[in-house]
């Protein structure tokens, strides 16, 4: 049969289209992905030497409050309740992240109370006497002061974006939350957990229907390939690749930080006794280091070895590079505003995604925005069709 509906991208928010389209509609759906493996990012396969699940494109913490997410994942994975508390390494000394009571008074060689602590951050706040706080490093320093800003924040951000720190938007701050209890997890969300036998059981599980039909190693894009972008118009498509490679940089191109990987074997049961350890300071070239045996601290990994995966940031600018995280400076948004114009003008194709919209989606968040584009946008289109015949042929 032919295809009725094509999906661009097999990672969490093409694989749930493509499942609520073959399941609210009957549709025959096609996804391709010019990888070799479903999932996008979140990947995951066994260390070939300790047989620990690595996750392929740096750690995946999945999180939620969203009752609906939730409920609609668990139909294709179990999940194993684990929270993500993290710790960064300045000056040689550990400290919990993300910033909390514990940090403050640690940092501080103090045992302040909430109160005292809110106080003293305050008074080190006070000292910002710039304009607006409309970039990521005014942000900070208007909320928590200079010190704490420049021990855990300034070096830590300045190599992972290599950007001026004034150029990014205050809104980057948010993902760093700050509380004044001893509570160290990462996130507030009712439901945190792994996925209880791995990211690419949970992958192949939700793309494991009859009417959906997966071709990896295809890139939507090229002129050769067998499925390929000339049959936009005449098929319904949902893609989720890089809006600025779709329209052929017509724009400009977007701009994206990548990540490196240094996978190291050690000798030992525990390297760093915790999932992930940032690296604040500047003159260490590695963001974090990350042993993936405590993310699954429930299976039986070997006692006498482990793994751990140092990770570079730096712009995804050769070919080939994956993109993670949108810079999102002046100049990205500017050529974003120009970017979604051409979208909306583009016949039957529905952009979404990490990629396809220029931003960071959490799993939790791709998911929510796939539903909503079949409640809201596609579902609504695709019951004006008559199933069985090639959509909008």
């Amino acid at each position: 049969m032919s295809p009725q509906l094509i999906v661009v991208g097999a990672g969490l928010f093409g694989l749930t289209v493509a499942r609520e389209a073959a399941e609210r509609h009957g549709l025959h759906v096609l996804v391709l992905d010019r990888r070799s493996h479903l999932g996008g990012n979140a990947w995951s396969e066994a260390d070939p030497e300790t047989g620990i699940e690595v996750h392929r494109y740096g750690p995946h913490f999945f999180h939620t409050n969203n009752e609906r997410v939730w409920t609609y994942l668990n139909r294709f994975t179990a999940f194993t309740p684990f929270s993500y508390r993290g710790q960064s390494n300045h000056r040689g000394e550990i400290f919990p992240l993300p910033v909390n009571l514990a940090t403050i008074n640690q940092f501080y060689r103090a045992a302040m109370s909430p109160d005292e602590a809110r106080a003293r951050l305050r008074e080190e706040a006070s000292m910002y006497q710039g304009g607006p706080a409309t970039n990521f490093e005014d942000k900070a320093i208007s909320l928590i002061g200079r010190p704490l800003y420049e021990a855990f924040f300034k070096g830590y951000t300045t190599k992972q974006w290599q950007t001026d720190l004034r150029l990014l938007p205050a809104e980057t701050l948010t993902r760093l939350p700050i509380r004044y209890t001893y509570d160290n997890r990462w996130f507030n969300d009712k439901y945190q957990a792994q996925p209880a036998d791995g990211y690419a059981a949970w992958m192949r599980s939700m793309a494991d229907h009859p009417r959906i039909e997966v071709r990896l190693g295809v890139d939507f894009l090229s002129p050769t390939a067998e499925v390929n972008r000339g049959v936009v118009g005449r098929v319904p498509v949902v893609y989720t690749g890089p809006v600025d490679e779709y329209f052929g940089d017509a724009e400009g191109r977007l701009s994206w930080r990548t990540l490196d990987f240094h996978t190291e074997v050690h000798p030992t049961g525990d390297f760093q006794g915790t999932a992930i350890v940032n690296y604040a300071d500047v003159e260490v070239p590695w963001t974090r280091i990350v042993e993936y045996r405590h993310v699954h601290p429930e299976r039986d990994y070997p006692a006498d070895r482990t793994v751990t995966v140092k990770e570079f940031s730096r712009f995804a600018d050769t070919p080939g590079d994956e993109p993670y995280y949108p810079v999102n400076a002046v100049e990205d948004r500017a050529r974003l505003t120009r970017y979604r114009a051409r979208m909306e003008a583009e016949p039957l194709v529905w952009f979404g995604g990490r990629l396809g919209t220029y931003q960071y989606l959490d799993m939790h968040m791709a998911v929510a925005a796939a539903l909503s584009l079949m409640d809201n946008k596609l579902s609504p289109y695709l019951q004006t069709q008559t199933v069985g015949d090639p959509v909008a042929s």
